[in-house]
């Protein structure tokens, strides 16, 4: 680590105090000892393995690791959407067996109906737990207002930026009343300054909801900046490496990216997830790819 950052576990005093009140709430979803084994024809290959953490009422926990970590394979087990083979899922003390109304999901990619306005989008989960028609509808206009797209209630999902898309995924997923959010990716495919203003978003609902998020990224920066704490796996099969708690104070704003407790944290993370090669190995990487161009060279000289 940088000798001029401060350790990433440093905490200022507000920063305790939040985490201590933290802890004190209840326990929301708690895993426990969780396993995950696919079968193929070259024999069973263990994508997840003993992964155990607990995520408290109003927490946002954000959830990383390298690819092939298993990271999204979790959070399909925990919306109820694909089995686990080792361990189990407690929702509210009570085990997750299939998919229900406790979670709402947000994927990467925009599951909007595309011939639905977008109040019919947030209306249909309702719609299709039996509410009334008119009570769909206040209730997803009170959505549509909290995330800011009350005036593009009757317009379509092709006239709507991505941003804009996920915004209303975000409300069809809350208007159900979930006890956790479970978000994969959701701003994977937005442009950075779109991505920068969901975050944004993203942290002004949740202040405003009683909800519970659980967020999948592969962006370091964007996990410090959302989290309360980190959960980092690492690869083959997915484990739990560390779960951080993020020592940079709330509320956070685009200042918070430069300040020491960002970037000591960042600093961790990339140890965990890219950690220094062996002198030997990097050796071995590195006359493996002057080998690549000599032969790269080699061909181009032969076309001339």
């Amino acid at each position: 680590m940088n000798a001029n950052l401060p350790n990433y576990l440093d905490q200022a005093e507000s920063v305790k105090n939040r985490f201590t009140k933290l802890k004190q709430r209840e326990v929301i979803l708690e895993v426990k000892h969780l396993g995950k084994v696919y079968k193929s024809a070259k024999g069973e290959v263990a994508a997840l393995q003993d992964i155990n953490f607990k995520t408290h009422r109003r927490e946002f926990v954000c959830v990383i690791g390298p690819s092939g970590c298993g990271k999204s394979t979790l959070i399909r087990i925990l919306a109820g959407l694909e089995p686990h083979t080792t361990g189990e899922v407690l929702l509210d003390d009570k085990p997750v067996t299939g998919p229900g109304r406790d979670r709402g999901m947000v994927f990467q990619g925009y599951t909007l109906f595309p011939w639905l306005t977008v109040k019919k989008n947030v209306m249909f989960g309702l719609e299709m737990n039996n509410a009334s028609t008119g009570e769909a509808a206040r209730e997803a206009s009170l959505w549509l207002e909290l995330v800011g797209l009350d005036k593009f209630a009757n317009a379509y999902p092709h006239e709507l930026s991505g941003g804009m898309k996920q915004r209303v995924a975000i409300a069809r997923a809350l208007v159900n009343k979930p006890r956790i959010l479970l978000m994969d990716e959701p701003f994977g495919a937005l442009d950075a300054q779109s991505r920068a203003k969901m975050q944004a978003h993203l942290l002004e609902i949740w202040r405003n909801v009683d909800i519970t998020i659980l967020f999948i990224t592969h962006d370091l920066d964007e996990a410090i900046f959302l989290a309360d704490r980190i959960l980092v796996l690492k690869a083959h099969p997915g484990e739990v490496q560390e779960l951080i708690e993020v020592s940079v104070p709330r509320p956070r704003i685009a200042g918070n990216y430069t300040s020491p407790e960002f970037l000591a944290t960042k600093a961790r993370l990339e140890a965990l997830i890219h950690p220094p090669k062996p002198v030997g190995e990097q050796e071995k990487e590195e006359v493996s790819i002057t080998q690549h161009m000599i032969r790269f060279v080699n061909v181009e000289d032969n076309v001339e």
